[in-house]
């Protein structure tokens, strides 16, 4: 697979909520989208198949969000993957590699989508991800800013997620 080609996407129907702390479905204009609140961290996960077509570069995700009210601030959006091994890797233990991060700025009017990418280089950047395996993507609004900078008040509305090949 070239550069730059989709890998997967997954909308907020897709998500699965952690035990604690999880963002909450909700509806803009007829859109289903998952709320992050501002006031405390919340996260999402997705699970996917990495397409055997994966040519084993780095990945891109993109994830596709606006703000429920604001049209200022930054939010603090943390990516972060496990990959779960044939026969190695107990879904019981298995955590999630560090996060990566990105700080993008709401959009000038509040229901414009903005598209904020998270960058991964091969390896355990990505939990070591591997063409052909189940792999699990923990997407966070870092509300407390331990990352970078939320500044952003009201709740961060996720549209979609997608992973390029990069």
């Amino acid at each position: 697979m070239a550069s730059g080609d989709t890998l997967a996407t997954f909308f907020p129907l897709q998500g699965e909520a952690p035990a604690s702390n999880y963002a909450t479905l909700d509806t803009r204009n007829g859109v289903t989208v998952l709320d992050f609140d501002a006031d405390a961290d919340e996260s999402m996960v997705f699970a996917g198949f990495m397409p055997r077509v994966y040519a084993g570069g780095g990945l891109t995700v993109t994830v596709g969000w606006m703000a429920s009210t604001a049209t200022s601030g930054a939010i603090s959006l943390d990516v972060a993957f496990m990959s779960v091994t044939d026969d190695a890797d107990d879904l019981d233990t298995k955590a999630f590699a560090a996060a990566n991060n990105a700080n993008p700025t709401a959009a000038s009017a509040s229901g414009e989508v903005d598209y904020a990418t998270v960058t991964f280089t091969d390896g355990a950047d990505m939990d070591s991800i591997a063409a052909g395996e189940y792999f699990r993507m923990k997407v966070t609004r870092d509300a407390d800013g331990t990352t970078s900078t939320d500044s952003m008040t009201g709740d961060m509305e996720l549209v979609f997620v997608e992973i390029k090949e990069t």
